[in-house]
C-alpha cells in the first residue's frame, strides 16, 4: 500500500478526521507498517501500552481474562479501527489482548510520533482536546441519562 493509501484511511478514522494532508503525512510516514500472521498476538492484556494501532486489513480478536481465568473474547474488530488510541496520550496498560484471526496489515503510530504532531501542529492539538472535551461531554451525558437506575 502507499503512502497516499495510509494518508486516506487515517483520514477516515475519527481521531485524525479533519487533519490536513500533512500532518496526516508526518503519521504514515512516521508509522510502522507491518504484517502479522494469522493466530499471532499483537499485544497481551495488562501490558503497557505506548502505541496504537490501525487495521489496514485483515481483523484482530479482542479478548480479555475472564473469572476463570479463560479468555473471553469481547469483539472482532476489522479494516479502519484504531486500537488503544489513549496510549498515544498517556501511559496506561492494554485492556485486552489482540490476536490476528488471519494475515492482518497493521500501523504501528508511537506516542513519540503523536506527541512529535501535536507538538510540529497546535491546531492538531487543539482539534484533539476538542474531541476529547466532546467524547467526555458524551459520556457525562450517557451517565446522566442512567442515573435512574441507581437511585
Amino acid at each position: 500500500m502507499a503512502l497516499n493509501d495510509d494518508i486516506q484511511l487515517l483520514s477516515q478514522l475519527p481521531l485524525f478526521n479533519g487533519m490536513s494532508e500533512d500532518q496526516l503525512r508526518l503519521i504514515a510516514f512516521g508509522a510502522d507498517r507491518r504484517v502479522i500472521s494469522n493466530g499471532q498476538m499483537l499485544f497481551r492484556e495488562s501490558s503497557p501500552a505506548d502505541s496504537a494501532y490501525v487495521i489496514v486489513n485483515g481483523s484482530v480478536e479482542l479478548s480479555r481474562t475472564g473469572r476463570n481465568g479463560q479468555p473471553e473474547i469481547q469483539a472482532v474488530v476489522g479494516t479502519g479501527t484504531l486500537l488503544s488510541e489513549l496510549a498515544l496520550i498517556t501511559l496506561v496498560e492494554r485492556k485486552f489482548t489482540a490476536i490476528a484471526k488471519e494475515d492482518t496489515a497493521i500501523i504501528r503510530i508511537t506516542r513519540s510520533l503523536f506527541h512529535r504532531l501535536i507538538e510540529e501542529y497546535p491546531d492538531a492539538a487543539l482539534l484533539i482536546e476538542k474531541r476529547i472535551r466532546e467524547n467526555i461531554a458524551a459520556l457525562a451525558a450517557r451517565a446522566a441519562a442512567e442515573l435512574h437506575r441507581f437511585a
